[in-house]
């Protein structure tokens, strides 16, 4: 059974930074992608980052380019989300999603995923 577990959302000031991660367990090989989406209050959820569990290449979306980065630790099984200068218009539940047997292009451009953790508030305010 495959689960997905996020943690270090909080309350951050602008320009600031946080370090979301994401525990993984239950699959039982590495050709598996793990995407951060996030949905805002009134907005559709969106892809920001996606990262491969075979051989690490990540793929990004625009609009976090050169401000977020995805990294992941293949011995602890976490995928991390680093995010700097945050703005307010970056508040959002974040979440970590995970697709089996599907390149990241695909599950960051599509939305391609099976499997979803809970989600974790980023909150961006002065």
């Amino acid at each position: 059974q495959v689960q997905l577990v996020e943690s270090g959302g909080g309350l951050v000031q602008p320009g600031g930074s946080l370090r979301l991660s994401c525990a993984i367990s239950g699959f039982t090989s590495d050709y598996y992608s793990i995407g951060w989406f996030r949905q805002a209050p009134g907005k559709e959820r969106e892809a920001i980052s996606c990262i491969s569990g075979s051989d690490g290449s990540a793929y990004y979306r625009n609009f976090v380019k050169g401000r977020f980065t995805i990294s992941r630790d293949s011995v602890k099984n976490m995928v991390y989300l680093q995010m700097n200068s945050l703005e307010p218009e970056d508040t959002a539940v974040y979440y970590c999603a995970a697709a089996p047997f599907t390149t990241v292009e695909t599950m960051c451009t599509y939305s391609a995923t099976k499997y979803w953790g809970q989600g974790t508030q980023v909150t961006v305010s002065s």
